[in-house]
């Protein structure tokens, strides 16, 4: 707690920065509370998530993101500037990330936003995503799985470099540690791997598979999850992509609002990469590193994938998420 302590940031300083937590300087707004626009006295530009007082999610959250962002140093990773625990707020202080998350611009229906993603910037995403991840799995002081990696927590800095953002469901393991077990499964339908969803084992492994998801995504401008309030089956997008793949058809995946331009060698290498990544055994997903491996090299040789890890929905309206069966 000695790195925190040195982070201090008084809340008088805070109400200023964000014109006292202002509506025209909110941001977004998740289960923990709000998130704030604000500038520092030197002219930093911040984002401040304040935890909400009537929140009922959220404190042990905040405890968490804050005890393992204060030791993480990453391009990859949104950095946390300061904390502030005075007169009853709760408040964590990120660098401020102009061009907001991921999903907001690649699933964006107005074309216009969705353009701006060309090949070569959302290749430069999958990769940035990846060696994030490396860090947080293998090359960091800490061993961390994310637990809820999704293109909403995904943010893009001013020239679209990708940053691994919110940390309050991560877990640290041991260095010699491979999975760990939960009775209380939290995170995203659609970005959740088979063992997670139906057996609460999460690992490095399970965060290749959200990872893979959001690979798919990125190539093909489509979501692999429901707006609406019930989950959907989950593997409708993965569906897709392996008939896709199995058809000798790639190309026809790629989000059309790129246009026709993009090198086919390194989007098929991509979608490879995130078919091996959503496997439904564990042990045939690759860590983190050797995605690196691929996705940097045309030399390195890449196993053929099988048919992805996917949930099929029970036709009950009112199943429970427990009835979700495992297919392929």
């Amino acid at each position: 707690m000695e790195t925190v302590d040195s982070m201090m940031i008084d809340v008088s300083t805070l109400r200023a920065a964000t014109g006292n937590f202002d509506e025209s300087n909110k941001l977004g707004e998740g289960g923990f509370g709000a998130v704030y626009k604000g500038v520092l006295p030197d002219g930093e530009q911040i984002a401040v998530k304040r935890l909400s007082r009537s929140s009922t999610q959220g404190v042990e959250e905040l405890k968490n993101e804050l005890a393992l962002v204060a030791k993480l140093k990453h391009k990859n990773l949104v950095r946390l500037v300061g904390v502030c625990l005075e007169q009853q707020e709760r408040l964590l202080v990120y660098e401020f990330v102009p061009n907001r998350s991921l999903d907001l611009t690649l699933f964006d229906t107005e074309s216009e936003k969705r353009e701006q993603l060309d090949w070569e910037q959302r290749y430069r995403i999958i990769n940035g995503i990846a060696r994030g991840l490396q860090y947080l799995h293998e090359d960091s002081q800490l061993k961390v799985v994310h637990r809820d990696l999704k293109a909403s927590n995904i943010l893009l800095d001013a020239n679209m470099n990708p940053k691994i953002s919110d940390f309050g469901l991560a877990r640290i393991f041991g260095r010699d540690q491979t999975q760990a077990v939960t009775s209380r499964v939290v995170g995203t339908y659609g970005y959740m791997a088979p063992e997670y969803l139906m057996r609460g084992n999460y690992s490095v492994k399970s965060d290749a598979f959200s990872f893979g998801v959001m690979v798919l995504e990125i190539v093909t401008g489509r979501k692999n999850s429901n707006d609406g309030d019930r989950p959907q089956q989950s593997g409708d997008l993965l569906t897709t992509v392996w008939e896709h793949w199995e058809a000798g058809a790639v190309a026809e995946l790629v989000d059309p609002s790129m246009g026709g331009s993009f090198p086919a060698g390194d989007v098929i290498r991509c979608v490879h990469v995130g078919l091996l990544c959503v496997q439904g055994d564990p042990a045939a997903r690759p860590v983190m590193s050797a995605v690196v491996m691929m996705l940097g090299s045309d030399t390195v040789t890449l196993q053929a994938p099988s048919k992805p890890g996917f949930f099929a929905r029970s036709n009950s309206a009112n199943a429970a998420p427990s009835t979700v069966s495992l297919t392929g």
